[in-house]
């Protein structure tokens, strides 16, 4: 008798991510972690005529990645389209008609759930209980996402960064945090095996955070495109590497530390790995984790601000110099979302006018997060630099633009930029992980940003930014958890609802 084939053990999976639109067909790929050196069976996908066949990836203690790459066929109107292996588990994924227009999630801080108690959220939320025994964990709304999907069926899940708690990665890699920890920042040479322990950390807690039933369950049904920032770094490591200069002693010894990360993120967060990027990863050529996808007349940026990062500046010039052929791509397009982790556009005069008001204590707990600014001290040139390079390509092509990242002080809201010829959107985008009591007792931070939010700026010569109030309650920031749901019409319009299951007012914005 013929043996059976050993089955195997899927300790995650599958999580979709987006490849991109090429023609009539839907391009997408489904990631695996399996244990053991079981080959998983071909994929069987609706619409798509052949088995689709398992690519190794990598290997990492026993643990396997596989990835399933596929094109499903488009039809006139959306389709739900079931994919999975021959007797055994399947999933549904959305597929968009040809003459759908996209709908997306956007959300920040999915994997931002690893608060202790009695510690302070890195973004300046809600202080702790005075308790422990009373401290709620973060809790991410993958649930309620869920259930949103059921209404809204996303074609996308834009997550702009936070995937994984940055912070508990390296807390869990000991000889990590003792390098980072020096507060003289007179950072040693790296200890032999500290990548590998903080590569070990951060890959457990991606397999801890998308394995709950709920996660899984959307991770495996709305395609993503992720983006990683600050937050997935940890504030040690992404501090110690913002604040840099190129060449120096700090910097040769955070480079393991920060290719250790950048190489979870990759696998993770765009389902590759560095020998072998997708075609929808255009930073690849100048070593970066941009992406970009055009979706009809829509366009996705993604910008990878991380990889390049030092004390004077987000991008590198070999970034800069690829940045125009990345926005050709987008000149038929009628609307652009550009995701960057840290806003591009926030009232950053009246946060510098507020700093110097502020007692020295205050001002050094606000500063711990201005190196993550584009319009830190340093790098304001080359933040001048975007604006007018995204400001100058929207006036010739016609191509309107809006950007998408986290929230101002962790509340979510919307500003405008206008002058010169220029509507360009700022989203803020509400915690998609929060505890319980975040809305009811926002934080400091969120408590100084509400002041700031009514006053309006003047960043640029001749051009305004203000952040306007909702109409439903009147109010210019909004707190709690949640996520934006967007969708495109037949106008090129984008049409953006903040979803905050806490709170039942209707907030929304048509741009």
């Amino acid at each position: 008798m013929a043996r059976r084939r050993a089955e195997p053990s899927i300790l995650l999976g599958p999580i979709l991510y987006f490849r991109g639109e090429q023609r009539d067909r839907w391009w997408l790929s489904a990631l695996f972690v399996l244990d053991g050196e079981v080959e998983p069976d071909d994929l069987r996908v609706d619409g798509v005529t052949l088995p689709v066949p398992p690519r190794h990836l990598t290997v990492w203690r026993r643990r396997h990645v596989w990835r399933f790459d596929f094109a499903v066929p488009r039809g006139m109107r959306d389709t739900d389209v079931a994919y999975g292996f021959p007797d055994g588990p399947r999933w549904t994924v959305v597929v968009p008609g040809r003459h759908s227009f996209p709908r997306m999630a956007i959300l920040y801080g999915s994997g931002m759930t690893g608060a202790k108690n009695g510690a302070e959220a890195s973004d300046g939320g809600a202080p702790p209980p005075s308790t422990a025994s009373s401290a709620a964990p973060p809790r991410a709304l993958w649930p309620d996402l869920l259930a949103g999907h059921t209404s809204d069926r996303y074609h996308l899940l834009i997550q702009a960064g936070g995937q994984v708690d940055g912070d508990a990665v390296v807390a869990a890699a000991p000889q990590a945090a003792s390098l980072l920890g020096d507060a003289s920042r007179r950072l040693g040479p790296p200890l032999p095996g500290v990548a590998e322990e903080l590569m070990s950390a951060g890959f457990d807690r991606m397999l801890q955070g998308w394995s709950g039933a709920a996660a899984a369950a959307v991770l495996a049904s709305i395609p993503s495109v992720m983006m990683w920032d600050g937050s997935d770094l940890g504030r040690l490591l992404a501090g110690a590497w913002a604040g840099r200069e190129d060449g120096d002693a700090a910097s040769r010894s955070l480079r393991p530390l920060l290719a250790a990360t950048r190489r979870q993120a990759q696998l993770f967060q765009t389902g590759s790995v560095a020998e072998s990027p997708p075609d929808c990863l255009w930073g690849a050529a100048c070593g970066t984790l941009a992406q970009g996808f055009v979706m009809g007349e829509a366009g996705l940026l993604a910008l990878d601000l991380w990889t390049d990062r030092n004390a004077r500046r987000i991008l590198s010039e070999r970034d800069w110099s690829l940045l125009p052929d990345w926005l050709d791509h987008f000149a038929g397009c009628r609307h652009l979302i550009l995701v960057s982790g840290a806003p591009l556009l926030l009232p950053a005069a009246a946060l510098d006018r507020l700093g110097a008001m502020l007692p020295a204590s205050l001002r050094r707990r606000l500063g711990r997060g201005a190196g993550d600014r584009w319009t830190a001290p340093g790098r304001h040139a080359e933040w001048e630099r975007m604006l007018r390079t995204f400001a100058d390509f929207s006036r010739r092509t016609g191509c309107r633009i809006t950007v998408a990242s986290r929230g101002l002080s962790g509340a979510a809201g919307r500003g405008v930029l206008r002058g010169g010829g220029l509507e360009m959107w700022q989203l803020y985008s509400p915690r998609f992980a929060a505890s319980p009591t975040a809305a009811a007792r926002p934080g400091w931070h969120m408590r100084l940003a509400e002041p700031l939010a009514t006053r309006p700026d003047h960043p640029l010569p001749a051009h305004r930014f203000e952040m306007p109030p909702f109409a439903d309650g009147g109010r210019r920031l909004l707190h709690g958890p949640g996520w934006i749901a967007c969708s495109f019409d037949g106008k090129g319009q984008l049409h953006a609802r903040w979803r905050l299951p806490a709170d039942a007012g209707r907030y929304v914005q048509a741009i």
